[in-house]
């Protein structure tokens, strides 16, 4: 047992990876995991993109509980396993926390049916981790990684990695050294920031991949009073819709209710949004806060469009706000959202193109279902899901075809959530482990 692990990546995937195998006996000597941001101890609460515990473990509460959101995880294992990879990580999110009795799961069985003539509403259990404690669950969860011996290289940036030979290069921005190392597996488990490099790969070695769709839209935010009808039948409702003939579905997506706070993203130097929701109640604002997503099909290469449309739609270094009645809110520190206000739609009808129009019928209809609304909410312009076409993989171990100790998970592999990046991480320990002959 003395394979050399290397983990790109220090979010949901890379570190649910590391914990199953140091779990089961694997030497924590033998694992280096490399990622641009800090660890949890120096990590500020604003570096929601990089460093310990990925986007979603540092900024997002919710763990969805279902194999139909967040990727398609059982189309590589089934849904029965999937489902036991899920349990993992919310095992492990209850583990880590400080006060695992507050974790609850939330499971709405019945759709009403005023939501019925105008959307869809999926239906599935949320187990509630609380955002206030993400913080101290990461550190809890670095501390035991660090004292099983597994070695991380913060604030380092992996540039190449030469399959062929197995070995990468890692570049220190803050002081423009390199140096490289080597592996005998390595677990890509990039995150948003790192999709780029990513494509960089798949072009590198021309790896065959399954082209994605366009995910974009807007953060949709208002008082919460307007949708408390909903959320006392789902407190992380998902309202859909789809138009099979256009190659459009829209849905909404992440809803934060009672302490409920817009965030910035910043990816490839552009602003984008996205929410999250605070347990203590000292946050409480009475705000509701949710993407409005389009999932779009058919687009050429669809990350570059994406790309396009989110750089056109930022004013003066960072994203759009529009309201026909409110101001941009505050974040719970207190300082309001960066964005720009504008006074209509123009632009983003303009850059979006007839796409955006699906958005905006969204938005008539939810006044509609939730009468008091009328012009009592924003939109922060854009929100986005980077997703990079995805490598055909080994289903039973997540690995490419040429190289069968390269394995790709979390946003490298599309999962979209953390309970979804975390079981990819998981299935793939297992596979090392079982490859080694090491009971899991």
């Amino acid at each position: 047992m003395n394979e050399k692990i290397v983990i790109v990546g220090a979010g949901v995937a890379g570190v649910n990876a590391a914990t199953k195998l140091v779990d089961n006996g694997y030497p924590g000597e033998l694992i280096t995991i490399i990622d641009m941001g800090k660890d949890p101890y120096n990590r500020k609460p604003e570096e929601v993109m990089t460093g310990y515990l990925g986007a979603g473990g540092w900024s997002d509460g919710k763990l969805t509980y279902h194999t139909a959101i967040g990727g398609h995880l059982s189309k590589y294992c089934g849904e029965e396993k999937a489902m036991e990879l899920m349990d993992q990580v919310i095992t492990k999110f209850k583990r880590f926390h400080p006060k695992p009795e507050e974790v609850q799961c939330s499971n709405p069985e019945s759709e009403p049916d005023f939501i019925k003539p105008y959307f869809g509403l999926r239906l599935f259990p949320v187990w509630h981790v609380g955002t206030d404690y993400l913080s101290e669950i990461a550190k809890n969860w670095y501390d035991y990684l660090v004292n099983k011996g597994v070695k991380f290289e913060w604030e380092a940036k992996v540039t190449a990695i030469d399959f062929e030979n197995q070995i990468g290069t890692v570049t220190v921005p803050q002081s423009d050294l390199e140096h490289s190392f080597k592996y005998d597996r390595l677990i890509f488990a990039v995150g948003k920031s790192g999709i780029d490099f990513g494509k960089q790969l798949a072009d590198e070695y021309t790896l065959p991949t399954e082209p994605k769709s366009v995910q974009i839209g807007v953060r949709f935010e208002s008082p919460q009073h307007h949708f408390q009808k909903l959320i006392d039948v789902s407190y992380d409702f998902k309202l859909y819709r789809k138009f099979e003939d256009k190659g459009v579905s829209l849905r909404s997506f992440c809803t934060n209710n009672n302490a409920a706070y817009v965030a910035v993203e910043e990816t490839y130097g552009d602003h984008s949004y996205n929410g999250h929701a605070k347990k203590d109640m000292r946050y409480k604002n009475d705000m509701t806060n949710f993407g409005i997503l389009m999932e779009i099909q058919g687009i050429e290469d669809p990350f570059t469009w994406s790309r396009n449309v989110v750089s056109k739609l930022q004013h003066n270094g960072t994203g759009l706000y529009y309201s026909p009645s409110r101001k941009p809110s505050t974040t719970s520190e207190g300082n309001e959202v960066t964005s720009y206000q504008i006074n209509n739609l123009d632009l983003v009808k303009e850059v979006m193109g007839d796409y955006f129009q699906y958005i905006e019928d969204f938005i008539e209809d939810l006044k509609k279902v939730f009468p008091t609304l009328k012009d009592d909410y924003g939109i922060y312009i854009p929100e986005v899901k980077y997703l990079s076409p995805e490598p055909l993989l080994d289903y039973s171990n997540l690995a490419l075809a040429e190289w069968d100790n390269v394995h790709f998970v979390g946003d490298a592999l599309s999962a979209r959530g953390i309970t979804v990046s975390g079981a990819q991480g998981v299935y793939v320990a297992e596979d090392t482990l079982n490859k080694l002959n090491i009971n899991k």
